[in-house]
């Protein structure tokens, strides 16, 4: 075996061609050979200040062998060895697809050593608007400010376990800037669409346990179609949610860990689903209509919305805002943002009262104005 020499030792020699070169020992191979970073400058004096510089960026390194290697391989690397068993089948699929369609083409090429935060800067600047895999009338090649975050989110988590592997010495993700979190409006069913809405479901056999079952729950689209008999007491009149199921009909885990939870039924949806056990054909709650033995496919249910709001003359709104439509009536009505949180399966109270700020600034003004009131009443009476 070699003799190992420590990291930052270094060598100066003057070329053949007039230049001066440099080299420091970053790091070592297996077999104990070093692993060196070199440097070329015009003089002597402009080498030993480049060699300085690099010295003191690799101060305390000791990178592994593998650190000559490209970005692609060790994204492809990261997510087999790494994250396999720690992500979400969905989001497994997700970072696969950033990967493939966004990262590689402009950067699997580039070694993990050479790249820099005005490159990877440079990278986000150019998929944001031109990284659009099928360009569309209203956008054209823009991508969504939510899809470069979330390129940014897990190129950045890919080079944080390159660092710990000793693969680089920084992570040249940090100093870059993304776009802010760029949500769409939320949209809701207010009192009276809330009514119309409520009138076109019941004409609607097929479909009416479903929609009430959301509109009175505010599950997750994903949530709702991985309901299982299991899931329901009877009794106590308590709702299991501890599965999703994705577009690909693929069962995994809630969203969040505070997804998995569990939930106390109106007595209304408790008493149709009841009645609804009683000619249940298999274990799914909510069955594909065909083929009973498989949950009901998330995009059909989507696609039925759209539907339903078109017959109602309704807004086509998301399957999402079923859900806010659920969240904001609640709290209107007087249920607390704790409680409430937990309903949703919310990380915490506070993400429930971020996102539901104009219903809570609402009940502020109305809460203002009762206060005013009987304050003007006891001000009137003395």
């Amino acid at each position: 075996m070699a003799k190992r020499r420590p990291s930052g030792d270094g060598m100066v020699r003057k070329r053949a061609d007039g230049r001066w070169e440099g080299r420091i020992v970053v790091g070592h191979k297996n077999d104990g050979k070093p692993i060196y970073r070199y440097v070329l400058a015009r003089t002597q004096k402009e080498l030993m200040q480049k060699l300085h510089d690099k010295i003191e960026m690799y101060r305390d390194a000791n990178l592994s062998e593998d650190c000559n290697m490209t970005l692609g391989e060790w994204l492809n690397r990261w997510i087999s060895e790494f994250m396999i068993f720690t992500l979400r089948e969905s989001t497994l699929r997700s970072y696969k697809a950033m990967i493939k369609n966004y990262i590689k083409p402009y950067l699997g090429n580039r070694p993990l050593s050479a790249l820099t935060t005005q490159e990877i800067q440079k990278f986000y600047n150019t998929i944001k608007k031109q990284g659009r895999v099928r360009p569309d009338k209203i956008h054209g090649t823009e991508l969504a400010d939510s899809n470069v975050r979330g390129i940014h989110m897990m190129l950045h988590e890919a080079l944080e376990m390159a660092v710990k592997q000793r693969l680089i010495i920084n992570n040249p993700t940090k100093g870059t800037a993304v776009p802010k979190n760029n949500y769409p409006p939320k949209q809701i069913l207010n009192d009276e669409q809330l009514d119309r809405f409520m009138e076109i479901i019941r004409q609607d056999e097929l479909w009416y346990d479903f929609f009430y079952t959301e509109i009175t729950t505010g599950l997750r689209r994903g949530e709702i179609c991985g309901l299982k008999w299991e899931d329901f007491d009877e009794q106590t009149e308590r709702l299991k949610i501890r599965r999703s199921v994705c577009n690909e009909l693929t069962v995994g885990e809630t969203k969040t860990e505070t997804g998995t939870r569990e939930i106390l039924l109106p007595p209304s949806t408790a008493e149709l689903l009841r009645k609804r056990k009683e000619n249940a054909v298999g274990e799914w709650i909510f069955p594909n209509f065909t083929k009973p033995e498989k949950p009901i496919h998330p995009s059909r249910a989507y696609n039925h919305l759209k539907t339903l709001l078109k017959h109602a003359g309704l807004p086509l709104i998301r399957f999402h805002d079923l859900r806010h439509t659920f969240a904001t009536h609640a709290i209107a009505g007087g249920v607390d943002a704790k409680t409430l949180s937990g309903i949703l399966g919310h990380t915490n109270a506070s993400f429930t009262l971020d996102t539901y700020t104009h219903v809570t600034t609402d009940m502020q003004k109305n809460a203002a104005k009762i206060v005013g009131n009987f304050m003007d009443e006891i001000i009137g009476g003395l």
